[in-house]
């Protein structure tokens, strides 16, 4: 194997991976490391390979917490991993609709097979990087029911698979151009490995099939029969994922899964009765004493009109995904503002709102105003040492405006 892993798969360098991993911290300057290593005769291929595996292990304490710190990664792999938390509601599917054996195609790193085994299923994975499917060999090495392929997913015959005890189908299709995945995204779901529509065959031979899918997914390419499920953690929306109804106790339909510190919590809307159902028009009216910002899974899976229905609230514009009332409780499903001000879109305007509040740090959000949030920071006159605000820069009934708000607590 010539790779930039394999120095790190086999002895000494697996063995100083080992050691270093138990003794260094987010904090280890890995220069003076290298060096150390360097100087006691360690390989170049291999100091190169163990520090950049130490680097990217500090850098997936953020998806895989802990157990980052006894797997390998690819720089390409650790950027398109399924976070653990994400993972294990996926695994947590499978285990309930009553699978026992999944194949997980396109599995890069094995962050969803790790959740997939750790709940006792039998688990094939299978990419056809040859970096990425040794770094899963390495991360699911604990594992006696795992087993890990080097393939293109595309060719695997799924009736093979059957015959081999598989009963369930998570894919991941590749959606960036580069043999390992890397430079830019692929935006056309067909021109993915494999195409969607390739994936959705695979029902034929499969009841239970989940896919991830790229957040940005249209509603129309989704089959209607199916479960559509948005996902954010604290804040970040990280994927969409589809189920067959084998795998979606919920029924068909599209619902956003918010993952925060303090839990999980879904929001489905009950009118929505298919996966590629249009999406249902929230009422628009005058801003209210409150701004709310919703998440952005959310706002993705269509359910604005739900979530502004169950909290009374309504948005700001019809085109503009801001909720308002005089009144909104707290909710892990949105952030709350107090209205302090509106005032016109320009930083003379904006400064003089500003400056009878004493406020000396602002962040700008912006949502159907084409303006730099940057650049409109830049140029507002502040108090230093006051209190922070926040500057919407948005339309409210068509016009735009800039609203200055107070976060209100959680």
């Amino acid at each position: 194997m010539n790779s930039a892993l394999a120095p790190v798969l086999t002895s000494p360098g697996w063995d100083i991976l080992r050691s270093l991993g138990e003794r260094t911290s987010p904090g280890t300057d890995l220069d003076l490391l290298g060096a150390s290593l360097r100087r006691a005769g360690t390989p170049a291929d291999i100091v190169s390979a163990v520090l950049t595996q130490l680097e990217l292990r500090s850098a997936a304490h953020a998806k895989f917490g802990p157990y980052a710190d006894s797997m390998v990664f690819t720089r390409d792999g650790l950027e398109q991993a399924t976070r653990l938390v994400v993972a294990a509601h996926h695994a947590r599917r499978f285990r309930e609709a009553g699978a026992s054996f999944v194949a997980d195609l396109g599995c890069g790193i094995g962050g969803d097979a790790l959740a997939i085994a750790g709940l006792g299923l039998r688990i094939l994975a299978v990419d056809r990087d040859q970096d990425a499917a040794a770094a899963a060999a390495i991360n699911l090495r604990h594992f006696d029911e795992a087993g890990v392929l080097r393939g293109d997913v595309t060719e695997l015959d799924m009736a093979d698979l059957r015959g081999q005890g598989v009963d369930a189908i998570f894919a991941d299709p590749a959606r960036r151009t580069g043999a390992g995945g890397g430079s830019r995204r692929i935006a056309d779901p067909e021109q993915w490995s494999p195409p969607l529509s390739a994936v959705w065959r695979w029902r034929s031979s499969f009841e239970r099939v989940g896919v991830k899918l790229a957040p940005g997914i249209a509603h129309s390419a989704l089959p209607a029969d199916c479960h559509a499920q948005w996902v954010s953690v604290d804040g970040d929306l990280v994927e969409a994922s589809v189920w067959t109804p084998a795998l979606a106790p919920e029924g068909p339909g599209r619902s956003a899964l918010v993952i925060t510190g303090a839990g999980a919590r879904v929001l489905a809307d009950p009118a929505t009765a298919s996966a590629d159902a249009p999406v249902r028009q929230a009422p628009s009216g005058e801003l209210g004493a409150v701004l709310a910002e919703p998440d952005p899974a959310v706002i993705r899976s269509g359910g604005l009109a739900h979530l502004a229905d169950s909290i009374g609230a309504r948005l700001i514009d019809p085109r503009i995904a801001y909720l308002t009332a005089d009144d909104i409780a707290a909710s892990p499903l949105l952030s709350r503002f107090e209205v302090v001000a509106r005032t016109a879109l320009r930083a003379k305007a904006v400064s003089a709102a500003l400056r009878p509040l004493g406020v000396g740090s602002v962040e700008v959000k912006k949502r159907g105003a084409d303006i730099d949030p940057a650049a409109l920071r830049k140029r507002l006159d502040l108090t230093p040492g006051g209190p922070g605000a926040t500057v919407f820069a948005t339309r409210v009934g068509g016009r735009h405006c800039a609203i200055i708000a107070r976060r209100l607590a959680d």
